[in-house]
């Protein structure tokens, strides 16, 4: 089966619903979780409408499954008001979620790194992630609690030995990640694992947006951080050192990507360890990460 990122569907949306990109969210109501493709006005139920119950299970099912839900998207008049729903994370278990460190040629100087020829790479358990308007969690045995504000690669498509070439063809679509990072932990060692991966240090959502709704490989697109209102933050992903096309090829030669997989690109200069004094975040604070035609992830901090 060949992968179909799905069509633009921009004729069909403006008799609907007006210029509309295609997201793509899970979300909790009365104890049950689903799928949903946002509107201008609302949201169309996927699930309720006959698709999986969740988009890891929708995106390994296919590329017919993601037809049919441009499909009911394109069909559907009725839609549902997003206020009350429980927001989820986008994907709740994909089998790899890599993450990239110093991938923007600002963020290796700000901390003394040299520019990588090779990408940093480390992995993301989905037990350190929360879903958009969640809390982060500030354990109790640190206070050196970072942010990184990210682009995800969603993965549509699986394989290995992935060529740069055709690495795009892969890409389902992609969303935000803040990439919360607890720094005493991180350089207790030369490994990173520690400190990326507490309990809900992290955050994911809250939307998928379609790759055909962007610029091929997301590129040019301008992210942003915001602590308390604050940009800490400010760049445009064609600053990455390692693009897209790159990330894929390399991270598909030791193992097959599958569908539902995710690379979480990697963060611009800004951090608050490189700052003077530091700059952490701490309870009561309010972070928020946007991409430009993506979205905007928000959440609050919360002590253990």
């Amino acid at each position: 089966m060949t992968w179909r990122t799905p069509r633009c569907l921009t004729t069909r949306r403006a008799e609907l619903f007006g210029e509309l990109t295609l997201k793509f969210f899970m979300f909790s109501r009365d104890g049950q979780t689903a799928v949903g493709v946002r509107t201008a006005g609302g949201f169309i139920d996927l699930t309720a409408a006959g698709l999986p119950a969740t988009l890891d299970a929708m995106l390994a099912s296919g590329p017919d499954a993601i037809d049919r839900a441009e499909s009911i998207a394109k069909q559907t008049r009725r839609v549902e008001p997003v206020l009350g729903l429980r927001i989820l994370t986008p994907l709740q278990k994909p089998s790899k979620a890599i993450a990239v460190g110093l991938n923007y040629v600002d963020h290796a100087a700000e901390i003394k790194a040299t520019t990588p020829d090779y990408p940093v790479l480390f992995h993301r358990y989905p037990s350190s992630w929360v879903a958009h308007d969640e809390a982060l969690q500030l354990p109790k045995v640190s206070n050196h609690f970072d942010y990184e504000g990210e682009l995800v690669v969603v993965i549509g498509k699986g394989g290995r030995y992935i060529s740069k070439e055709h690495a795009l063809d892969h890409v389902f679509g992609y969303s935000i990640f803040n990439d919360g990072t607890l720094r005493d932990y991180q350089f207790k060692s030369a490994q990173w694992m520690m400190g990326k991966n507490f309990d809900r240090s992290g955050a994911f959502g809250p939307e998928i947006t379609t790759a055909d709704e962007l610029p091929a490989g997301a590129r040019g697109l301008r992210i942003q951080t915001r602590l308390n209102g604050r940009v800490v933050q400010s760049a445009v992903t064609t600053d990455m050192i390692f693009d897209v096309a790159t990330l894929i090829s390399i991270c598909s030669e030791p193992f097959a990507l599958a569908p539902g997989d995710i690379i979480i690109s990697g963060t611009p200069a800004g951090i608050g360890f490189s700052r003077n004094p530091p700059l952490f975040m701490k309870a009561g604070d309010r972070c928020e990460v946007e991409i430009e035609g993506v979205g905007t992830l928000r959440n609050a901090v919360a002590a253990e």
